[in-house]
This record gives C-alpha cells, sequence and structure tokens, in this order.
C-alpha cells in the first residue's frame, strides 16, 4: 500500500511538470483542430462535380484540388453489374458540372474518399433518390438509417431497378 501511493505522489508530482516544449504541442494540437474544424465547415459549402467514377462515388473540385467523394448509407451495384451502368449515368446525368453540397461527419474511407450524403441544387438527397430509384442498396454493414432502410423495402416491394431481377447480388457480394 506504502508503494501504491509512493508511486501516485511521483505521479502526481510529474504530471504537474511542464517541459519547456509543452506549450509549443499544445499550440500545434489547437492548429490542427482548428484547421480540421473549418475544413469541415468549408465542405457544407457548394462544390463543383468535376468527374464520376460510379453510382456511389465522383469527384468535386475542393480547394483548387481534387476529391472523390464516396456516397454515405449505399452501395450502387458495380459497373459491370445489372444496373452498374444504369446508375452512374443517373448519377452523372444529374450532378456531372454542377453544383452540390455535402453533409458528412469529416471521416474518410480506407481510399481517402470523403464520405457524404449529397444534396443537389433543389434540396434532393442523391444518396436516398439512388435508393429510391433501385439503383443502389441500403449498406447496412455501416449504415443503421432507418430511413435508408425503408426506402430499399419501398423499392424492394415496387420491384424498381436492380429489385427487378430476379436474384440481385449485392457488390459487396460481387466484389468477393
Amino acid at each position: 500500500m506504502r508503494e501504491l501511493s509512493s508511486l501516485l505522489i511521483i505521479f502526481l508530482f510529474l504530471s504537474g511538470c511542464k517541459h519547456p516544449e509543452s506549450n509549443y504541442y499544445e499550440e500545434r494540437i489547437y492548429e490542427t483542430e482548428s484547421i480540421i474544424e473549418n475544413k469541415k465547415n468549408t465542405l457544407n459549402e457548394c462544390f463543383k462535380v468535376i468527374g464520376v467514377k460510379d453510382g456511389d462515388t465522383f469527384v468535386i473540385l475542393f480547394e483548387g484540388k481534387e476529391q472523390v467523394v464516396r456516397f454515405a448509407h449505399i452501395d450502387c451495384p458495380e459497373k459491370k453489374q445489372p444496373f452498374g451502368k444504369k446508375a452512374k449515368y443517373f448519377v452523372s446525368d444529374i450532378c456531372f458540372g454542377k453544383n452540390i453540397k455535402l453533409i458528412h461527419e469529416n471521416k474518410y474511407d480506407r481510399y481517402k474518399r470523403l464520405i457524404a450524403e449529397i444534396i443537389l441544387e433543389d434540396g434532393t438527397n442523391l444518396n436516398k433518390e439512388l435508393v429510391k430509384q433501385g439503383l443502389a442498396w441500403h449498406f447496412k454493414k455501416y449504415s443503421d438509417n432507418l430511413e435508408y432502410s425503408n426506402l430499399e423495402i419501398e423499392a424492394k416491394n415496387y420491384r424498381i431497378g436492380l429489385w427487378s431481377e430476379e436474384n440481385p447480388i449485392a457488390p459487396w457480394e460481387w466484389r468477393k
């Protein structure tokens, strides 16, 4: 018990000491947090879509550089799957060369794509529209959003888009 209290006193003493460089590191952390916060706020502004890779991935112009965006909550068929090209053309027709807004939590996937919901100039949520049109699955592995689940169920019930197929294969299964 005595050893434990001695260790605690030493720990408290040392943690109270400040290294001369500790202020530098605290300031750098604050600067980094400010940059991220400013970037988060900036990304909620309008951005021009300059490329469409597939149904759920496109490229925007951000501060003079390209930023790839991956649609949150959904997964569209791969290009060689049924409805894959249709999903890409749908997205391209609606937003290529146009301004969009992004709703995101400043999260990126392993390919450094920003994960976001896409809002068109008229206020339409493109992610939800893809599910409504039967051009995307609700990606339940990464999303527990009930609205997307309900949109998928409705598209299935009405056999819209990919749900008109006898046995549609989810893209995450297709990629295996």
